[in-house]
């Protein structure tokens, strides 16, 4: 029987694929190293065991002990599913600005979960970093990994990922792009590739707020370069030892923006729904686009899964509370926003009075006019309200459509919301659209500015 003796042994070994249709303009072969394949849908699966295991041979983690571990989320996965086979407890601390996907994920897998402040100092007492210290310290029989300086992790990456990229491209590889946060992973698989061909160039991806790439550059650790920012996974306000600098040939900074709709076109794109970090890669290897040739081959590391994001970059709402989606509203986004609220309209004999009373109770300023299912014009409260102050209330019982004005226009739900501008205006304050479900609905001036 092909069985595994249990979840750790599947570990690595994830796919590579080619990108198609998100990379269409660069010039290059893009393949991507998607590590949601492994069983923690991270690629921090690799060195959480490794530390682990490490650690057990050493002796610092002994039968029964507690591992504890900072972490923005993917690591402590991986942890967990170690101790869950071995027997260890844990306790993960993490900042406040990870997905709650993530923590509870941990805590599923029976882990014990501290959130501190993502804006203090890595030094503060209250920092993520100092809390797993200080833990480490106070709990008898446990182990701190400490992924940022602990050297197992870049080992991991130096003896599985980066063997499994070399062989998957049978040593055609031109360049490697990875997101860098506790620098393991590029390091150690960036380590292998140069040892079996010095000239692969490997790119860094950074975010702003992050220190690295000034780093790189100048050697100078700024800290006016570091300020809060919204990716997870990668950027760091301290220097981790697992970076090794000299292995990274440049660094390319994304914005958060960036790489969340960047993450999110992978999946509408590519089919690949992976993480915030993921999108960051993407967007170094556009952003570089022009420095590569029609025969290079590169690979970029897709860290983790999407599901962590579900509450997140996959959030339409999120997405624009942020400014995020500012170009990507659509009217069918409109609609959703309005909560489904009810068509209103009048038909074309009803009388003036009718229409007058319809917008009263319904406190609306505008309604189409319909003619045996279809929309014939429109009527406005400034129609009415002339109406009947030139004319005597008896003339209130004339047809609305005596007095209606154009048809509002009917678009498509999938237009952008700033294309609106091209039917909206003073005598046309309002149009029509369909839902999915194939109710009309009003748009108004006033769904519009509330959107944007």
């Amino acid at each position: 029987m092909d069985i595994y003796n249990n979840i750790l042994e599947t570990i690595g070994n994830t796919p590579l694929v080619k990108l198609n249709k998100i990379t269409a303009d660069v010039p290059a072969l893009v393949l991507a190293k998607v590590e949601s394949f492994n069983p923690g849908n991270s690629i921090k699966d690799r060195m959480a065991l490794k530390m682990v295991e490490d650690a057990e041979k050493s002796g610092l983690l002994k039968p029964g002990g507690t591992i504890i571990e900072c972490t923005s989320g993917n690591t402590g996965m991986g942890i967990a599913l170690a101790a869950v086979v071995k027997g260890y407890k844990c306790i993960f601390t993490s900042s406040d600005k990870q997905s709650k996907e993530k923590f509870d994920i941990l805590r599923a897998m029976g882990a014990e979960v501290i959130v501190c402040p993502t804006n203090v100092s890595p030094e503060d007492p209250r920092s993520y970093y100092s809390v797993a210290e200080r833990l480490s310290k106070e709990i008898p029989n446990s182990f701190w990994c400490n992924q940022y300086d602990n050297l197992s992790n870049t080992q991991a990456h130096y003896e599985s990922t980066g063997p499994e990229i070399w062989q998957q491209t049978d040593g055609k590889i031109t360049h490697l792009v990875v997101g860098v946060g506790t620098g393991g992973t590029v390091s150690g698989t960036a380590k292998y590739l140069k040892e079996q061909n010095p000239d692969i160039q490997i790119w860094g991806v950074d975010t702003y707020g992050s220190v690295f790439k000034k780093y790189h550059e100048t050697g100078e650790f700024d800290e006016k370069e570091i300020y809060p920012y919204i990716t997870e996974g990668i950027g760091e306000d301290i220097l981790p030892k697992n970076v090794d600098f000299e292995m990274i040939d440049l660094f390319e900074k994304v914005s958060d923006k960036d790489a969340a709709i960047l993450a999110r076109r992978l999946a509408r794109e590519e089919g690949l729904f992976m993480g915030y970090s993921a999108g960051s890669a993407i967007g170094g290897v556009l952003q570089l686009k022009d420095k590569l040739k029609k025969d290079d081959v590169v690979v970029v590391i897709l860290h983790d899964h999407g599901s962590r994001y579900v509450g997140k970059i996959y959030n339409d709402d999120w997405m624009r509370d942020r400014g995020f989606l500012e170009s990507d509203v659509k009217v069918a986004d409109l609609i959703r926003m309005k909560q489904a609220e009810p068509f209103i309209a009048i038909q074309a004999n009803d009388t003036v009075r009718t229409a007058m009373n319809i917008m009263k109770e319904n406190d609306i300023s505008q309604m189409p006019v319909m003619k045996e299912n279809e929309i014939v014009g429109s009527i406005n409260e400034s129609q009415v309200l002339n109406f009947i102050l030139e004319n005597p209330m008896n003339n209130a019982d004339k047809a609305v459509e005596t007095i209606m004005g154009q048809a509002f226009p009917v678009v498509d739900g999938q237009l952008s919301a700033r294309e609106l501008n091209k039917y909206i205006s003073k005598e046309v304050p309002a149009v029509v659209s369909k839902s999915n479900s194939g109710d009309f609905h009003v748009v108004t001036q006033y769904d519009l500015i509330q959107a944007l």
